[in-house]
């Protein structure tokens, strides 16, 4: 791996844009001031990787739904209506997600790590923070495999369109709005809403934001704040956490979705991306996939491997076994149901790992790092690139 060193975005800078969490409790900045180096080919690989394997999870859902293979995902009994719903209508449009991969970088095959597809973070690092540090430091701010905020733009416009050009959306727009809610103690999720609340704007609809305990829910009528009616509820809400937590909300949504009275992004058949479980599924569909790892749901014979909660996030409840040996493992809240995924180093340089992180909206459409310890966790950084050949 080669890094370029580079002068750090200031924390005032940081701060006036709304970027609070910058720094993290032992003190050490979480952007870092260096940017790992890919070359064009290499960049452009990322890009078809997550193109190529969009199609594979749409197979993999599909087999799914209709082999009633839900228990296998670990879906929520109260959601499986409103997937079935939001899948089989294409006004349920999937707004974006996030792939993490290992490899990618000096030779190494790109293999897929999950897909982030229902409440993926770092956006706001990776469309705008990786874009600043070129800028600050004098460098060409198109050196970068980075359009994440024009892809959410178009591909909100498709939220109209529903097709591959988005250049028709002020032919069809008839006013219709976005509600965009998070919960209100995570400043990381607010921004990263705020931050899609004002793309949407740029992109032409009619914005609001709200946090989740303030909006109104009437299965009849629909999605309000204040009395004004939504079309559109955006929601940086995990969709098992609506299940688990919040029953009577998901049954609300059910009932709203079903009596066609708003559209909810992400749409709820993107848990079924989010599932870890839907690796399994990936490997019987695409054995041996060069972008695949094994996984099965029982512990891999013969080899090393990652057990991870099908639901689970920041690299909780993640253990690494070696010759039937747990090498490396963090502790945390998930006990649900585990997969079993071949283990494969991330990219490493100096005992710290890389791992990269592809943006999809519509398509791949930008790329940035987290480095931390070999299992990446809360006290990962975030780290940019830069396209050199």
């Amino acid at each position: 791996m080669k890094l370029l060193k580079v002068e750090k975005l200031k924390k005032d800078y940081l701060e006036s844009i709304g970027f609070s969490w910058h720094t993290d409790s032992d003190g050490s900045d979480y952007i870092s001031d260096e940017l790992v180096c890919v070359n064009s080919n290499e960049a452009n690989a990322y890009y078809e990787a997550a193109n190529e394997l969009y199609d594979m999870f749409i197979a993999a859902a599909q087999n799914v739904i209709d082999n009633d293979r839900f228990d296998e995902l670990a879906i929520p009994f109260n959601l499986r209506d409103i997937i079935k719903i939001s899948w089989e209508n294409e006004v349920h449009w999937h707004l974006y997600g996030r792939f993490d991969f290992a490899g990618g970088i000096d030779g190494k095959p790109i293999k897929l790590l999950e897909f982030n597809a229902d409440t993926p973070t770092m956006l706001f690092e990776s469309a705008i923070l990786q874009w600043a540090l070129l800028k600050q430091n004098n460098m060409d701010e198109r050196s970068q495999f980075n359009n994440i905020y024009e892809a959410l733009m178009d591909n909100f416009k498709r939220l109209i369109t529903l097709n591959d050009d988005p250049s028709s959306f002020e032919e069809y727009y008839q006013g219709w709005k976005i509600l965009f809610s998070s919960i209100a103690n995570n400043q990381e999720e607010i921004l990263t809403t705020k931050l899609l609340e004002h793309i949407a704007k740029e992109a032409g609809f009619h914005t609001h934001f709200a946090y989740v305990d303030e909006v109104e829910f009437n299965e009849n009528e629909g999605i309000f704040k204040d009395g004004q009616n939504y079309e559109y509820w955006f929601k940086l809400i995990p969709w098992e956490d609506i299940a688990i937590e919040e029953g009577e909300l998901a049954a609300l949504l059910t009932q709203i979705m079903k009596n066609q009275k708003a559209i909810i992004l992400n749409p709820a058949y993107t848990l079924l991306f989010q599932s870890k479980g839907i690796m399994k599924i990936l490997w019987e569909l695409y054995p041996n996939h060069p972008l695949l790892l094994e996984t099965k749901d029982k512990p891999l014979s013969g080899k090393s491997y990652v057990k991870k909660p099908i639901f689970g996030r920041e690299g909780a409840n993640i253990s690494i076994i070696k010759n039937d040996e747990v090498i490396c493992e963090n502790q945390g809240p998930y006990q649900n149901n585990f997969i079993y995924q071949e283990f494969i180093e991330l990219n490493e340089y100096n005992k710290e790992y890389y791992q990269a992180g592809v943006f999809f909206a519509y398509e791949g459409c930008g790329l940035g790092f987290r480095k931390g310890s070999m299992i990446l966790d809360n006290t990962s950084k975030f780290v940019g690139h830069i396209i050199e050949e």
